[in-house]
């Protein structure tokens, strides 16, 4: 509608500087030294989401960060759409390898570069620059809600319970987020769904101390070769995971779908390219979209132990670890999985060494039907500001809360993010294109106006 893009246009410089605002402050939920950070971002999301034009924001408590939940309300009658999203953002190490302080926003070939930037805090942003744009041009079509939370990035462990206490306040017809990606500018998508995590941590102790390797080296087992040589035995030859029991729930996509997630270009030399790697990898017999899509993953996220400060230290260590993680797809559960993942790294330690392995946190793969109302209104208002219709794909990474929502609340879930695949999110140099940013503003309201209208 026109009179969306002219009050868009006429006030885009100071959505993206609100934007920048909020980018610059650490909201690291991980971190405990950061706690009076994650209270000022939720209390600078609220008053984001009053000067928008919200009738009521609040900063509520639970267990660990706190939630923002927002409303206008303008006719009961009307349909209700649930904004989710979250405020808190990854750890930024390796500090040494951003070219900009990650809470130091720098715009650089039409890109924002910091921590948050697509993930979420840009892409959450959208949704309350959408919601002032129809409040200010008296557009709205639909009630608005919004729950904004900051422990997205370790798992949600509170939000289930602030969900289930809330029910009533948080009663809506359909969830909608803005925490994924999509292919291309170019080649629009739409996120049919996201894939479970489970996160463990393994430790490997050989001895009581540090030892010296060479008055004990060949005579005491090293327990960062033992934990390398435990970790290199869950993948064979073809990249398939050997554990037993892995992939004994996992609902095998049928060729229409596979032959649905191919449509999407793929220049393999570009994908590359961008991220600086020599050859494609992974589990032989799917292609690369398939791989981070449909298929489940086992990926060790780090690995230590020993010395490895400046200089030479001949130390023979006493322990060595490693986190894991575990990419879930339907039917999968993180439950069972974890419990899978645990017992079998404690089972193949040779006796020379003892194990300890634990859970991280954890969250169920989801799926959302393309036949349903709500996809049909995010699919109509893709194709309507960038001219063609969305492609359906599976996206590769886990919002943990998804299952937790629809289970409580009885609604489902559309997925309609506007980041990049090459948004560096969880690494150094985290960026966010201007022009997406404009463009997800651009498109939300015509959700609104889709679904109300139930097309």
């Amino acid at each position: 509608m026109q009179v969306w893009k002219d009050y868009q246009e006429k006030n885009k410089e100071r959505f993206l500087n609100e934007m920048l605002d909020l980018l610059r402050i650490p909201s690291v939920s991980a971190k405990s030294e950061h706690k009076r950070d994650m209270l000022k971002c939720a209390e600078a999301v609220k008053e984001s989401l009053l000067k928008a034009g919200a009738d009521k924001a609040v900063v509520m408590p639970t267990e660990g960060h706190p939630v923002v939940y927002g409303e206008k309300i303008i006719d009961s009658s009307k349909p209700t759409v649930l904004v989710y999203g979250h405020y808190d953002v990854q750890p930024v190490e390796p500090l040494e390898l951003w070219h900009s302080g990650p809470f130091d926003p720098v715009i650089k070939d039409g890109k924002v570069f910091a921590r948050g930037s697509a993930d979420d805090k840009g892409q959450f942003y959208m949704h309350v620059k959408a919601m002032e744009t129809l409040v200010q041009t008296n557009t709205m079509a639909t009630n608005i809600k919004f729950l904004i939370e900051g422990e997205e990035e370790v798992g949600s462990p509170n939000l289930g319970k602030f969900v289930a206490a809330n029910k009533e306040l948080l009663k809506a017809d359909v969830i909608l987020i803005s925490d994924s990606s999509m292919l291309s500018m170019e080649t629009p998508s739409l996120d049919t769904g996201v894939r479970g995590l489970s996160y463990i941590e393994v430790v490997v102790t050989a001895s009581g101390r540090d030892l010296h390797s060479g008055t004990y080296g060949g005579a005491v087992a090293n327990p960062i070769t033992v934990l390398s040589k435990m970790i290199a035995s869950v993948h064979d030859e073809n990249n398939h995971i050997t554990i037993p029991g892995f992939y004994d729930d996992v609902v095998v996509a049928g060729a229409e779908e596979r032959a649905l997630i191919n449509k999407a270009p793929f220049n393999e030399k570009e994908y590359k390219d961008e991220i600086g790697i020599k050859e494609l990898w992974g589990e032989k017999g799917f292609t690369t979209y398939e791989r981070t899509g449909i298929r489940p993953t086992l990926e060790l996220n780090g690995i230590w132990g020993g010395y490895t400060g400046e200089g030479a230290k001949t130390v023979l260590p006493a322990k060595a670890h490693a986190k894991i993680s575990a990419r879930l797809v339907p039917n999968q559960t993180s439950s069972k999985m974890t419990e899978l993942l645990l017992n079998h790294f404690r089972s193949i330690a040779p006796s020379c060494v003892t194990v300890e392995a634990f859970e991280h946190h954890g969250g169920e793969p989801y799926m959302t039907p393309i036949d349903s109302k709500g996809y049909k209104a995010a699919s109509k208002a893709v194709e309507t500001t960038f001219g063609k219709a969305p492609i359906p794909v599976r996206g590769g990474g886990s919002i943990p809360i998804c299952s937790i929502l629809e289970k409580e609340l009885g609604i489902k879930i559309i997925f309609m993010g506007f980041g990049l695949d090459n948004d560096n999110l969880h690494s150094p140099n985290e960026k966010y294109n201007i022009e997406n940013y404009y463009k997800g503003i651009e498109t939300i309201p015509y959700f609104h106006k889709f679904f109300a209208e139930g097309n």
